[in-house]
């Protein structure tokens, strides 16, 4: 399903008239797991709809960004519709010729590897998933593209270099046996609690200067006071300044290749304002990456 208007109401387009620095893909269906629902579905439509009202004040001042976050009125960002779990790769594969940089929003979290499959060629890449858990379970009931498995699947791909988790807390799908494999890969681990204690800027670091980056974001890394929208909401997470200071740090520090937003469940929402907080932080990453960092593919 697409809704008629795309995000912040630009027209739906086709990936092959696609002629703009970053181009939103929508995923609702990722790779269920048998028997569970699937709440996530309706998210791509729901942060659409709720991105409409700021596509009529794209001149205006933006007090996060500094500036207007399109001087000239013409949106930087094209909506090239909704595709399935099956096609996601090949709609980012498409997206990244076109010398843009995807923006994918899901659906449930299993679309985030789904998307890094279309980076073939496009490496390599640090990722940085902004996460309550680690989704570094191999399977889950058979299924291993599911949503406890992205971060697995995604250390299993050539062109992904390193992952740092951000915003770890309580406790979820992960055995001791996923946290021990995925440092032992390599990548690295802040908790929620590192993060306050350490700083932004203790994060940014594990990222290599002048590197190539992507975003995967899931909304219950987040508290729950500021996107309470999210399928299984924890405590204590990261607030939404952080998780604006990581993305806009990230395209201060090299390219932010691309990114996906996922887990937003919008019948849990509280006055759509776990869509806002996403409108919002694909416009403050959009306008970081547009104030001097490449964007896409470009070098």
């Amino acid at each position: 399903m697409t809704t008629a208007a795309g995000f912040l109401g630009s027209p739906l387009i086709a990936v092959d008239a696609l002629d703009a620095r970053f181009a939103v893909v929508g995923v609702p269906c990722g790779v269920p797991y048998p028997g569970r629902p699937l709440g996530a579905t309706d998210a791509p439509a729901a942060i659409r709809a709720r991105s409409a009202r700021y596509g009529r004040m794209l001149g205006h001042h933006d007090f996060d960004l500094g500036r207007a976050f399109a001087p000239d009125g013409r949106n930087p960002i094209a909506d090239v519709g909704d595709v399935s779990a099956e096609e996601a790769a090949g709609r980012v594969r498409a997206v990244l010729a076109r010398g843009a940089m995807p923006i994918v929003l899901g659906g449930d979290d299993s679309i985030t590897a789904l998307a890094l499959r279309g980076f073939d060629g496009h490496g390599p890449l640090t990722v940085l998933q902004i996460d309550a858990h680690l989704d570094y379970r191999d399977e889950v009931d058979g299924v291993r593209e599911g949503y406890s498995s992205p971060m697995r699947r995604a250390a299993e791909m050539p062109w992904v270099a390193r992952i740092v988790h951000c915003g770890a807390r309580g406790v979820g799908s992960a055995r001791p046996e996923d946290l021990r494999d995925t440092l032992a890969r390599g990548n690295a681990l802040f908790t929620a609690r590192d993060v306050r204690a350490r700083g932004i800027d203790a994060v940014l670091a594990e990222f290599p200067p002048g590197g190539r980056y992507y975003v995967a974001f899931d909304c219950d890394g987040l508290d729950p006071a500021v996107m309470p929208g999210t399928g299984a909401p924890l405590p204590g997470g990261l607030s939404f300044d952080d998780a604006a200071a990581l993305l806009t740090g990230l395209a201060r520090r090299g390219t932010v290749a691309g990114a996906s937003f996922a887990e937003h469940f919008p019948a849990l929402d509280v006055n759509g304002i776990t869509a806002l907080a996403i409108v919002r932080l694909v416009i403050q990453l959009v306008g970081a990456v547009a104030a001097g960092a490449p964007a896409g593919d470009s070098r």
